[in-house]
């Protein structure tokens, strides 16, 4: 059952990326800049430095001088072969540059979501118990300013305190959890903080609103008659139901914590695919940015298709149709 709805949604999948690939090579070029002088490293007010000659034999090497849809189904038709094409500024594989960035990204997106689930889930549930207390109240404030507060302030807010002031924490770099995992920690303190009440602000709400809903079904009123432990009836009832609707949040949440983490990246100086975007966009170097971006697209598609599996698991009945 599982197998036959995977493949299904795998191909409606399909149309969904085609729309994708098709906005994202058409965005690219929208952006000011003439890729075959970046190639170059010549400035567009020093274009008289090469001759007319180079400039149109090199931009036919890329393909440029090619109708657009041309270079899109070439550009396709490459990447359905597992090649991304080149960068216009380093030569090399676009496929290497991302993947050799793609892992730090990850690490701080899993590290990011486990701070995140772990502040909201506690506080959701404990907002839901103690409704209309001071304590509803605090986590209620503690979600609206998690929303409003934007990431790159709080990162220069955390920079100063527990860099700049304390010393306790450095403020930019990068260590492999599996070369160096207590400097790795040190490193992704900071970043994963920032993006991790990001991610819980909305979520405790999502998680406070629905377990209050759930505290008023018929089903926990029996257990809690039935004499189980407080622990059984909040956790393996109440809270698993409510964690049905939290799954969209952390779901989405996710796939933007994977791709979406541009601003956190380029202000902690972490070398993953959101820095390597912004880097990409500033050179105009084409293929880097349309990588970049097709790989966060797919992310994104990807963790929805996992986001609908959970659902099943968490509640049976719901059919997978």
């Amino acid at each position: 059952m599982f197998g036959r709805y995977f493949v299904q949604r795998v191909l409606q999948l399909i149309p969904v990326l085609i729309l994708v690939s098709v906005a994202v090579f058409l965005i690219i070029r929208i952006i000011p800049g003439d890729p075959v002088l970046v190639m170059l490293g010549i400035d567009p007010e020093e274009r008289a430095r090469i001759s007319e000659e180079q400039y149109e034999s090199l931009k036919h090497q890329l393909g440029y001088d090619r109708p657009i849809y041309v270079q899109y189904i070439n550009w396709v038709s490459r990447i359905v072969q597992g090649d991304m094409g080149l960068s216009l500024r380093s030569r090399r594989p676009i496929f290497d540059v991302i993947f050799e960035r793609y892992p730090a990204t990850l690490y701080l997106a899993l590290t990011a979501l486990l701070t995140g689930v772990l502040i909201a889930i506690p506080t959701g549930v404990i907002a839901a118990m103690r409704q209309n207390t001071s304590v509803d109240y605090a986590a209620m404030g503690f979600a609206l300013w998690g929303i409003a507060v934007p990431n790159f302030w709080l990162a220069l807010m955390l920079i100063v305190l527990f860099s700049l002031k304390l010393g306790w924490l450095p403020s930019i770099g990068y260590a492999s959890p599996f070369e160096n995992p207590w400097l790795f920690l040190q490193h992704v303190f900071l970043p994963a903080i920032v993006m991790g009440t990001d991610l819980a602000a909305p979520l405790t709400r999502y998680i406070r609103a629905e377990m209050l809903e759930q505290l008023t079904q018929d089903y926990v009123r029996t257990a809690w008659a039935k004499g189980l432990p407080a622990r059984m009836v909040i956790v393996r009832h109440a809270l698993k139901n409510s964690l049905i609707a939290a799954v969209t949040v952390i779901g989405l949440q996710t796939a933007r914590l994977l791709g979406g983490s541009t601003i956190v990246e380029t202000v902690f100086s972490w070398p993953g695919v959101g820095r390597l975007l912004i880097e990409g966009i500033y050179s105009r170097d084409y293929p880097i940015v349309q990588g970049a971006v097709l790989l966060i697209a797919v992310t994104f598609v990807f963790i929805n298709l996992f986001v609908d599996m959970v659902y099943k698991w968490l509640d049976p009945r719901i059919k997978l149709e």
